[in-house]
């Protein structure tokens, strides 16, 4: 093994760390509560009501912790009651199934997203009066026999779906006769299902569907009279602000409302759907998507290698940490043996715990956990670190345990007839083969992190994947958005083996050296 190897080591994990920090340029300190700001919860991806652009036009508004602005009819009522409270309007982009924990941990003040104010909502959130009244439709493809459909009643075997924790999934045991399929995350995500032929159909709402008509003419929402239409309440289809139990802005909210003229609403909307971004391209896609939404996909993909990369790293350190410390050996010691026995008793709980639990699981928990429960309100970045690193230390614990045992024992007997310590066998011997032998395994953990940071978005965290998203629900062509974002995640992955490719060869020392001669053998003896 080369001189100076822990040297070398840790100056290449701080050279990476270093890299990644440059690469991800978008990760923006989001700090606690600031007064005088109003922060709302949105998916900035359900046009006409919210979208993400890359300008300020048409009076959008920035999102926290991002370059990019959010706009659409919940945007402009969000500023109008934000004046009425005499405070800012901040946007905090996230994703849907995020936006209660959001509110009720106070990352965020209100909720405007097209959210009904349902009796199940209820129990945990209170809502304000109506901000939109809202009617249900059904989306199919214009060439489906289910796109003549003048009644609820007409779906029979029809495959229909509706977003997750919506009413409108709840609607569909109204249509008779239909299959009723898993309720997905996001509009994208149904409207990819739809062209794919997945599904005949998605409940949604009216102007959703009028989105989805204008930007793709394979699509088509359908018009139902009152009496062949969903039978709804208002509190199931009537759109509502969200914000906490006893919020004492709430009837100053609700005077705001009060104030603003069905015209004025309708005039809201009428904008919304005009200045929503434009899904046609013209020349080449690739070209056009990149000149677009070019700057969108670069920043998703710096906070994917940035967090990706120093959770690693740090992942990798603590790993090592806990490797190390489940191989000591056994002390002569009673008490010693048995305070050994607990760090790893506690150690070994560490490990199962995040080795046995989703990664988006842990996620919640301690962004919005830490939040509800000791009141600590944490940057989203560094809770993403924070649960990469730990996460990735379990694994890599194990990976670096195996590679300890790995090393012959009879090195470990060496070591010690040459009177050095523990301490002194594991540096100088021992762990430098351990890592080369785990640098694979590592490898492959830190692909899997590039990966698996998609699930960050549920911590409001647009890394890569969250980007794509917000791209494919704006520009209707999703095949061509998720393949450039497939095309992104392969050169990561790619570059990322190459790289300790290189690394595990220059680790290996080369191959063409000779064995040192006896130093007391000056001739080579002569067979006769």
């Amino acid at each position: 093994m080369k001189k100076h190897f822990w040297g070398r080591l840790v100056s290449g994990l701080a050279l990476l760390a270093m890299v990644a920090g440059i690469a991800s340029g978008t990760s923006q300190h989001v700090g606690a509560a600031t007064k005088g700001t109003f922060k709302v919860g949105m998916e900035a991806g359900y046009a006409p009501f919210n979208w993400t652009q890359n300008t300020a036009a048409n009076g959008a508004v920035k999102i926290q912790g991002s370059s990019d602005y959010a706009n659409g009819y919940d945007v402009q009522m969000a500023k109008k009651v934000a004046k009425a409270l005499n405070k800012k309007v901040v946007v905090v982009k996230t994703s849907w199934n995020g936006l209660p924990p959001a509110l009720t941990s106070g990352k965020i003040d209100a909720i405007i997203a097209g959210m009904s104010p349902t009796p199940e909502r209820r129990k945990t959130i209170d809502f304000t009066n109506t901000y939109y009244a809202s009617k249900l439709t059904v989306v199919v493809r214009r060439d489906s026999k289910y796109a003549k459909a003048k009644s609820i009643n007409d779906f029979k075997n029809a495959k229909i779906t509706a977003q997750l924790s919506t009413f409108h999934y709840q609607a569909i045991k109204q249509m008779k006769g239909v299959i009723k399929e898993p309720a997905m995350d996001n509009f994208p995500a149904m409207r990819v299902a739809l062209e794919s032929g997945t599904i005949d159909g998605y409940v949604s709402e009216v102007p959703e569907g009028i989105t989805a008509e204008n930007a793709n003419p394979d699509l088509t929402y359908l018009r139902f009279s009152k009496k062949n239409g969903f039978k709804t309440n208002p509190e199931d289809v009537d759109l509502a602000i969200g914000v906490r139990k006893n919020d004492p802005d709430k009837a100053k909210i609700n005077a705001e409302l009060a104030k603003i003229s069905q015209k004025q609403r309708d005039q809201l909307m009428n904008e919304a759907v005009a200045n929503q971004p434009s899904t046609t391209s013209q020349g080449n896609w690739f070209i056009a998507l990149l000149k677009q939404y070019g700057p969108m996909l670069l920043r998703g993909t710096g906070m994917t290698l940035f967090i990706s990369l120093i959770g690693t790293v740090v992942g990798f350190l603590i790993g090592l940490l806990v490797g190390i410390a489940r191989t000591t050996p056994v002390p002569k010691s009673r008490g010693k043996r048995g305070l050994r026995a607990i760090g790893n008793w506690l150690l070994a709980v560490y490990i199962e715990v995040f080795r046995g639990t989703p990664m988006i699981v842990q996620a919640a928990v301690v962004y919005y956990g830490a939040a509800l429960a000791f009141h600590v309100n944490m940057d989203r970045t560094v809770a993403a670190l924070f649960i990469v690193s730990i996460n990735t230390g379990a694994y890599i614990s194990e990976i670096i345990r195996g590679g300890i045992t790995s090393v012959d024992s009879g090195q470990f007997e060496a070591a010690h007839a040459l009177g050095m310590t523990h301490w002194q066998t594991m540096t100088k011997v021992i762990l430098p083969q351990a890592i080369r032998n785990s640098l694979p395994a590592v490898t492959n953990e830190f692909i899997v992190n590039i990966k698996d940071t998609s699930v960050l978005s549920v911590i409001s965290v647009s890394e890569l994947f969250f980007s794509a998203e917000t791209v494919a629900g704006q520009n209707f062509q999703f095949f061509h958005t998720y393949l450039v974002v497939a095309g992104i995640y392969l050169l990561l992955t790619f570059t990322i083996s190459r790289l300790f490719r290189l690394v595990e060869k220059r680790m290996d020392g080369p191959k063409d050296y000779d064995l040192m001669t006896n130093q007391m053998q000056v001739d080579t003896p002569k067979i006769k």
